[in-house]
């Protein structure tokens, strides 16, 4: 009875897991975005900001469908792209030049 009690309890921490990782990388692509918007990425670095601002609304969708791993790879994409386009944004301002995005996050 008491392994029975220790399996089950396993089993509810690490039913938990995929929530709460999804939710981090969620918040954490969500801040990305924001540093984004501030550096103007909107105007600066359209393709990235567009991609970052598409990838984290996929995130949210596949969390709300319990897809917890696919929410956490579109999640770390938008980050990705919103980073790019931050660091875009901050570079055309000040006007340097940087080589292309890559098509393929």
């Amino acid at each position: 009875m008491k392994r029975l009690l220790v399996l089950v309890a396993a089993a509810g921490a690490l039913a938990g897991c995929g929530p709460v990782r999804s939710t981090s990388h969620l918040l954490d692509a969500e801040v990305q975005i924001q540093a984004a918007r501030t550096a103007g990425a909107e105007k600066l670095a359209p393709y990235e900001w567009t991609a970052a601002n598409l990838y984290i609304h996929k995130a949210r969708e596949e969390v709300s469908y319990s897809d917890y791993q696919a929410g956490v790879d579109f999640a770390e994409k938008a980050a990705r792209f919103a980073a790019e386009a931050r660091q875009r944004a901050m570079a055309n301002a000040n006007g340097e030049e940087l080589p292309p995005s890559s098509p393929n996050p």
